[in-house]
This record gives structure tokens, sequence and C-alpha cells, in this order.
């Protein structure tokens, strides 16, 4: 035996499957959101090895579903800014995985995912093939389920190389642009003893974390203050709590307004000064200097154009969005650097320079200010007046935003009500559905920000379709096991209306458009979700009055305050 052999058999081992659970808690995963399967054995005994051993190993939490396990460690992430684990089973957990995946790379949302592999020996060793799935779930290449939307792939290959790729696998998925990593994890390997030597050792790899060039930050800042017209469009969000105080204070000091088209995260307060409506053709109309604020489609260049000469500023984790093989957005400056890094930079140079512009910016700040007044008071009036047994979504909205008033709340939106009539003053106050469009997200985020901060209320709205495609039984089920007592608010109107209005968009005089019902966009007849919901001992009520709306609301958020359970609403809108 050689020497390399000899100490590794004289070392403290553990079960490979328990060491790479270990090594995940030492870098400071707090979960592991896992639906097991036949190559989970080892993971399993390692668990029990460890608690038996008193070693310190993430909460793993069983998942019903895997599309609910990425969810939850997509919001979790939304909540804390720290990357979760998910665990699935071989190829068949990880083509579940798959939607997740893709949504948490369109929002640079890290993710440690690991799947097992169906094991490569039919004998011989301990984690071999012993039921017909074994033969069944093998594939040629199996990453391929989800590469195109991570970071970073690899396999474990020897039980001493946990450590090394534990730390890789994060350090890869927390640098800058963030996302999603993918391990696979054949069972004869996790099977194998581990040496247990730095397993509780901090990381040994550091993410590389982008930042702007001061001299990029210094021409993106001028650029901006000498514009006559300025305008910044911002889609997600402004990366924290102090980039969204120091955007809100920059534009309200340079009077520059503030577009959040299609956004995702909130930038700045709905009712900023500075917060123009949602429609970029204004701005456009009339900007010589555009700052966008990580923004996947500022506005979109078949409907709006730039004028001639106008400036653009990209701003973000990937400001030209490699991963997009198609996205032609003119970069005259572009700043590659987390977002709140980059709004502070900027700010502190436009701060030197404001006595300089201070009365210009006044004035513009006041006509600005004067026409976002009279744009939001037809939205809010517009949303007041859509009650009746047939409500509008903005009145939904506009309740829902009434009924949280004087709370730190969270909203996340999948097709569910419109951030336009709603009053949201923070940076964690609205998240809206991935742009990669993977259906079934906002009601497993939602658990899993509960998850992560249980004092807060978390608002889960969505089309009744995104309701059916969050696999809901499951989420139900994930919600009650672990006491997660969301609000969960189903704008139910029988159809998949992003497609209609799609294809109204394209036809808006064609013959669908005419049909008094449009093709293959129809969801009737509509499931009993208030049902559904009681079948896990919610809360849950159906809501097809205006009139009766906000009761239904404060009656919901009485029940998850009194008794510590979900609460689901089935509110019926206008198709």
């Amino acid at each position: 035996m050689g020497r390399h052999e000899s100490d590794l058999a004289e070392a403290p081992v553990m079960t490979a499957g328990g060491a790479l659970l270990a090594r995940l808690k030492a870098v400071g995963v707090d979960y592991i959101f896992a639906n097991s399967g036949t190559d989970f054995p080892p993971i399993i005994e390692g668990l029990a090895e460890a608690e038996a051993k008193g070693i310190a190993l993430p909460q793993a939490l069983v998942m019903p579903h895997e599309g609910a396990a990425m969810g939850m460690a997509h919001g979790y992430y939304l909540a804390t800014g720290r990357a979760q684990a998910v665990m699935a089973h071989t190829n068949v957990g990880l083509a579940n995985c798959a939607i997740g995946a893709i949504n948490a790379a369109m929002e640079h949302v890290p993710v440690l995912l690991f799947s097992g592999r169906t094991p490569v020996t039919e004998r011989g060793r301990k984690g071999s093939r012993t039921v017909p799935i074994g033969w069944g779930q093998e594939m040629r290449d199996q990453a391929a389920l989800v590469r195109e939307a991570c970071k970073w792939d690899d396999e474990l290959r020897a039980p001493e190389h946990i450590l090394q790729m534990v730390d890789r696998a994060l350090a890869i998925a927390t640098s800058t642009p963030r996302g999603p990593v993918y391990m696979s994890l054949p069972r004869e390997v996790l099977c194998q003893p581990c040496p247990t030597e730095g397993l509780s050792a901090p990381s040994t790899m550091a993410p590389a974390i982008t930042t702007a060039s001061p001299e990029a930050i210094e021409q993106a800042a001028r650029l901006l203050v000498e514009a006559r017209n300025p305008a910044i469009f911002a889609q997600r969000g402004a990366g924290s709590a102090a980039g969204f105080e120091a955007l809100s204070a920059l534009a309200a000091e340079w009077g520059i307004p503030v577009c959040q088209y299609w956004a995702v995260q909130l930038a700045v307060p709905t009712d900023h000064p500075m917060a123009a409506q949602s429609d970029p053709t204004p701005l456009l109309e009339k900007a010589d200097v555009v700052l966008v604020v990580d923004a996947l489609a500022p506005w979109s260049p078949d409907i709006h154009s730039l004028q001639p000469g106008c400036k653009v500023i990209q701003l973000g984790q990937d400001p030209l969005y490699a991963r997009q093989p198609v996205r032609y957005f003119r970069s005259d400056v572009t700043l590659a650097c987390d977002v709140d890094a980059g709004v502070l930079a900027l700010k502190r140079v436009m701060d030197a320079l404001l006595p300089l512009h201070e009365t210009r910016a006044d004035e513009r700040a006041a006509a600005v200010a004067r026409h976002n007044r009279a744009a939001r008071a037809a939205v809010l009036a517009t949303a007041a007046a859509g009650d009746g047994t047939s409500m509008t979504k903005d009145f939904v909205s506009l309740t829902l935003s009434k009924a949280l008033e004087g709370r730190e709340a969270t909203v996340l939106s999948e097709l569910g009500c419109p951030m336009a009539p709603m009053t949201l003053m923070h940076h964690q106050a609205w998240y809206q559905e991935p742009h990669s469009g993977g259906l079934g997200w906002s009601f497993p985020a939602a658990l899993g920000m509960q998850l992560a901060n249980r004092d807060r209320l978390i608002v889960a709205t969505m089309g009744d379709g995104s309701y059916m495609f969050a696999n809901p039984v499951a989420c139900h089920q994930i919600a009650e096991a672990l006491e997660l007592p969301i609000l969960v608010l189903v704008v139910n109107n029988a159809e998949w209306g992003a497609v209609r209005q799609s294809v109204l968009g394209i036809y808006p005089d064609g013959y669908a458009a005419k049909t008094n019902r449009m093709p293959l966009t129809a969801l009737s007849p509509v499931p009993d979700f208030v049902k559904v919901a009681e079948a896990s001992r919610a809360h849950a009520r159906r809501v097809t009055d205006g009139a009766d709306l906000a009761d239904a609301v404060a009656e919901a958020i009485a029940h998850i305050e009194e008794k510590g359970t979900l609460a689901l609403l089935d509110v019926q809108v206008r198709a």
C-alpha cells in the first residue's frame, strides 16, 4: 500500500454523502431542498451518521416536487442574498429542475444544484445498480438537461474531491454575473468513505466580483450631469436597501424620471416623485442620455426608438447580457458591476457636481414630478373604478395595496396583481415572474422567502394558469409541513391571459380577436382552487364581487396572524 492510501486509511472518515452535506454547511448553506430517490441512500445515511456524530449540517427539507425546490431556493436567495442547495433524483429529477434553473439563470440567482447519477456498475461495488430504473435512468450526458442554464457543471469522481468541488461550485455561482451551477453525484462515489479533515474549514475559494472602473463611472456620471433630458430605465431593482435609497435620492436630486418597464424588482418607490409610468414612449421621445439599470430589455425596439444622438449607459452584473444570443441594445458606456455598487459610485461622483447644476436640476425635478403625479392619479382612478362583480386586475392590486399599508410586506406577482396601482416603498416590496417565463414560480418562491423571514407577510399573487403550473398540491403540502403562512391570491380569469394579449398585440384586427372564444387560451372549466387549498387545511375563500374583496383580504391576513397557516383567495376577474 502506498503512502497516500495508508494515510487515507488511518484518517477519520465518514460516508461521502455525509461529507458533502457537512461541507455545504461549512461554506454557509442553510438549507437543502431535496426530492429523494434511489440514488439517495448514501445521502440519507450521511444525514443519520452526521447526527449521530454531532456534525453540523444544513437542514434538509423534503420537497414533494423539484419545481418547488428550485422556487424555494430562488425565493430564499431573494430574501437573504445567500445561495442554497437543491438535490434531485438522477435525470428525471434534474429534468423537473430545469425550469427553475432557467429562471434562476435569467435573474442572476445562484443555486447549488445537485442530482444523483445512476450507478455505472452492475455489480461488485457498494451502490451498484439494484433495481431496473438503474438502467432506465442512465443518460449519455445528463448535465445537458441544465447545462445551458448553468454557469458550470461537474461530476464527483472521487470522495476526496468533495471539499474542492463544493468550494469551487459556490465561488463560481456567486461570482458576477451570478447564477446556478450543477454537480452530478454518482451513487458508488457517495457510498465510499471520505476523509473528514478540513470539512469544517472556511472556503478555500473566493468569488470573483466585477467592479466598474473609476474612469467609466466618471464618464457615465458626466453624461447624466450634462444631459438636458436624462432618463433611467430600471428592471431588476437597485441591488440592496442602500442601492434603492441611493437611486431614489439620485433621481430626486437631479430630476431624472425612472421608468420601471416590465420590472421584476422594485428600483424606486412607486409613489416616488420621479417614478414614471411604465410606458417608455414619452421618455424616449426626448431623452438625450439613458441610464439602463440591469434591464434585459429596457424597451421594445419594434415599438420604441431612441432619438438620434442619444447616449446609453448600461449598468449591471452582466450589462450586455452575454447569455442572450440576440440583444442589440446600444451601450456607449458599459458598467459591469453589482447594481448597488454601481449606483452608489455614480451618486458619489454626481453629488460632487450637483452644486454647479442645482438650479437646472430643481426645475426639471419640479416638472417631472408634476407630470408623474397626474399620471399616477389617473392610474389609481382607473384601478378604483374596476370593482363590481367582474373585477379588473388593477382593482385587485389596489385593494391589496391598501390592505398592506403600514406593513413591511413582500408581494410576488406571476401574471397576478400589476405593480402600477400599488404603493410599494422598500427594496424587497415587489418581485415579478422572471423574464424567462418558467411558470409556477411565484408560489414556491414565496414559500422560500417566508422560510427566510418568518415575521414578514409574504403575498404570492398569480394567475390561475400559474397556480396550476406551481404544482399547488405539492406547495400546499410544503406550506403546512413547514408552517409557512403565506397569503396566496389567485387572480382568476379562466384563461391564459398573457397569450391572449400577445395575440391581440400582433393581430389586433385578426380573426382570433373577433372570436367569442380565442383558440388555445381558455382554461374552463376552472378547478375549484378553494378545495385544493382546503385539502391541506388552509383558510380559503372565493371572491366574485369587488365589494367583498377588501374584507376577504383583511380576513385572510387576520387568519395568518392569528392561526399561522396559509390563506388562499380565489378572486374572479375579467378576462
